[in-house]
């Protein structure tokens, strides 16, 4: 009975070693004052004269992130970069930033918010500015995250509201994901945006960049 007893705890502590550290799922958006969706005309008349400045947010369904549990929160950050994010040609950094986190966290979990933007943003994160508390809400049309019509909320400082891309959205006729997600996601939509407004402090400026093929609505999930 001792040696059963034994087998089992032993194989408790090495299944508790394999477990990932990191396991946090949710919905994430993002948006931009330049196209993301576009052809190539487009966007090559806004390099270096618009992108620079980007909405990332992360609604949080369930998980954990240095072993805090963060269901149900969320956490956005606001950056603005020295040229257009994503490209190639230009030099990006550096880049400030300015996060925002759930009010309804606590300090605990307010801190694991913070290291889990900044792992999943990287060096975007990297040069913070400020950091505020604000009710953080996401609301899905119609329960359904496929058709990329989302309002993120995060107090009066992040706004973003998005529809999915339509055919009148299409100038060139050959429009495409031009440039990628700023974070790693499982599967990005690109999304017309109605609302991408900050109104914050730390990055010198505040804006209002709807009316943009600018946005992404995507999942995620981070195991590690």
């Amino acid at each position: 009975m001792r040696l059963v007893t034994g087998l089992i705890l032993a194989a408790g502590v090495m299944l508790a070693g394999v477990l990932p550290k990191n396991n946090v799922q949710g919905v994430y958006v993002e948006a931009r004052n330049g196209d993301v969706y576009t052809g190539a005309c487009y966007a090559n008349a806004e390099v270096n004269l618009m992108g620079e400045l980007a909405l990332m947010g992360w609604a949080i369904e369930k998980g954990s992130f240095n072993g805090v549990a963060l269901d149900g929160l969320g956490v956005a950050g606001v950056i603005k970069a020295g040229a257009t994010l994503g490209d190639v040609h230009s030099k990006n950094y550096p880049v400030k930033a300015s996060l925002v986190v759930d009010e309804k966290a606590t300090p605990e979990q307010r801190q694991a918010l913070l290291a889990f933007a900044k792992h999943m943003a990287g060096d975007l994160f990297a040069d913070v500015t400020s950091i505020v508390a604000q009710p953080i809400s996401l609301d899905v049309k119609n329960n359904n995250i496929h058709l990329a019509s989302v309002k993120f909320t995060a107090g009066k400082v992040v706004n973003i509201e998005t529809r999915s891309m339509a055919e009148g959205d299409k100038i060139c006729r050959h429009e495409e994901v031009w440039y990628s997600p700023l974070t790693k996601v499982d599967h990005a939509m690109p999304a017309y945006s109605l609302a991408a407004k900050f109104d914050g402090d730390g990055l010198g400026t505040k804006f209002n960049a709807a009316e943009k093929r600018g946005a992404f609505v995507a999942t995620f999930h981070l195991e590690e």
